[in-house]
């Protein structure tokens, strides 16, 4: 079996169904002899990988240092207490904040403040999969479910203060398994393109407290079982005019396009440069600091940087950071002094016992540079780029024990884990206050004490509904949420004319002032 087989990153929230019935049972149970030694063989390859990898996991009996014996006291205590800590008005320390200093001094111990803008980011990246159609039986499977101006109030955002501007969609170019969420009706909304994230602003208020106006692109990862690495570790391909080179899978993602799809006309790329192109110069065209955070998970994770390369070129003095979460290595050491030489901040979360990170190059990566002085500079070598936060799945006492790949990977283990980091030394925090349940929405990461069944975040009745006839039909989309060409372009003309009201009204109010 290939490595890259039995890596699974973030998969869709419990499409499949949800418990046994008699027969399957039956069947279940009749197969437990047959597949003693296949488990036996799994076990044990799976042993050898992570000695291999270092990864230290541990078995399941070895769970210790639980901080409940008495779980159901553990719900009536975490039940009862708000899922965020207050606010805090950080804008004299903004830039510090958003990696000016590279986050010294700030990562161990966790600045609870750091922690909290970190939390908030991940949100952002989360919100791409939590509002994704993954039902391949819809005509919209690969789109977002919710339009632009719903998506935060209906994942429960809106709390961040931000307002989403813009969605951007992505193809490839070369031939990549399941990358693509499709339909299997004839007759979709695209068969080209999936929905790969967002740009959003902050509004007034989160621009005080904060201190700047922040743009953030959140970049969807993978979705699919990760077969698709296997792609991602042979071609390095040349990015910018010097000898910076990038994996040539995740630049297809990023700068593909073809001029006969329906969503793809302009690349990714061109998508959102254009969206930040015109927000950036209106905000600072009204005198205002402004800064560009773009954050994704997996895959996610690695256009993020190709976006922070390109919005850096493009706008020289611009504070642009990433806040990256299991993402992959993207390009060579060259990729990463350029990435330094403009001035991007990158801050990696990354969990020890996942594997995604590892790769492209488990073998050849940046820890051959000691060699550096024998090789010279090996311009094919995959390296990361800016400052680590390392979560450990062990430290939480939430947390499973064992080998799980796809729970090690889920972005909701990495929100989780941070929310309860302090520093390397010490103990999950008791005062964490991020909802632990969240971390089985697609995955089986929680301990059975706290009995939330495994990958709970689904629609109701697998997004069936009883019409009038009490038949169950799947419903037709608000037509204000159906996907379209047509309707992105009229949201960049209310977007400008919102934009221009918005600078009168900005004048009008100076020009009071003078008076």
């Amino acid at each position: 079996m290939a490595l890259s087989t039995m890596i699974h990153t973030h998969l869709p929230p419990a499409l499949s169904g949800g418990g046994m019935n008699r027969i399957s049972a039956v069947y279940a149970h009749q197969g437990v002899a047959s597949d003693t030694k296949l488990n036996r063989g799994a076990r044990r390859l799976a042993e050898s990988l992570t000695t291999l990898l270092n990864l230290n996991i541990e078995p399941l009996c070895s769970r210790k240092n639980l901080q409940y014996s008495n779980w159901d006291s553990f719900d009536d205590e975490k039940h009862n207490t708000p899922t965020t800590s207050p606010k805090e008005m950080i804008a004299d320390k903004w830039r510090e904040l958003h990696g000016s200093s590279d986050w010294e001094k700030l990562l161990d111990p966790l600045h609870p403040w750091l922690r909290r803008e970190i939390v908030k980011y991940g949100e952002f990246a989360q919100a791409t999969y939590d509002a994704f159609d993954f039902d391949s039986f819809s005509e919209y499977c690969g789109s977002c479910r919710y339009n632009r101006n719903k998506l935060f109030e209906k994942l429960g955002l809106s709390k961040n203060g931000y307002k989403v501007t813009k969605y951007i969609y992505a193809m490839s170019a070369i031939e990549m398994p399941q990358w693509l969420e499709r339909s299997r009706l004839m007759d979709t909304w695209s068969k080209d393109s999936n929905w790969m994230g967002y740009v959003a602003v902050s509004d007034d208020e989160e621009t005080r407290r904060i201190g700047r106006r922040d743009i953030v692109v959140a970049w969807r990862g993978t979705v699919a079982p990760s077969e698709w690495y296997e792609d991602f570790q042979r071609n390095l391909e040349p990015i910018g005019i010097g000898d910076a080179k990038v994996e040539h899978g995740f630049l297809s993602i990023y700068t593909s396009k073809n001029e006969f799809t329906r969503y793809n006309k302009s690349s990714a790329s061109e998508q959102v440069m254009k969206e930040v192109t015109k927000l950036v110069q209106f905000y600072q065209g009204q005198g205002e600091e402004v800064s560009l955070t773009i954050t994704g998970h997996s895959l996610g994770g690695a256009l993020a940087l190709l976006n922070a390369y390109e919005a850096a070129v493009n706008f020289p003095g611009l504070a642009v950071s990433v806040v990256s979460f299991g993402a992959p290595r993207v390009g060579n050491s060259a990729f990463r002094a350029e990435l330094d030489d403009l001035g991007v901040k990158t801050l990696r979360l990354v969990v020890k016992q996942d594997l995604v990170p590892r790769m492209p190059g488990i073998v050849f990566n940046e820890s051959l540079q000691r060699f550096d002085d024998i090789t010279g500079t090996l311009e094919w070598v995959y390296t990361h780029v800016g400052a680590e936060l390392k979560l450990d799945v062990s430290s939480s006492p939430y947390l499973k024990r064992g080998f799980n790949p796809l729970g090690f990977h889920s972005l909701e283990t990495y929100l989780h884990l941070v929310d309860g980091y302090l520093s390397a030394e010490s103990a999950f925090r008791s005062s964490a206050r991020r909802d632990v349940t969240l971390v089985n929405k697609a995955c089986d990461m929680l301990v059975d004490e706290l009995r939330i069944p495994q990958c709970w975040y689904q629609l109701a009745n697998k997004g069936l509904v009883c019409n009038e006839h009490g038949r169950w039909v799947k419903p037709r989309r608000e037509p204000e949420d159906i996907p379209s060409p047509t309707g992105e372009q009229a949201h960049d003309l209310s977007l400008r004319i919102e934009m221009k009201e918005s600078y009168k009204c900005c004048m009008q109010a100076k020009n009071l002032a003078i008076c």
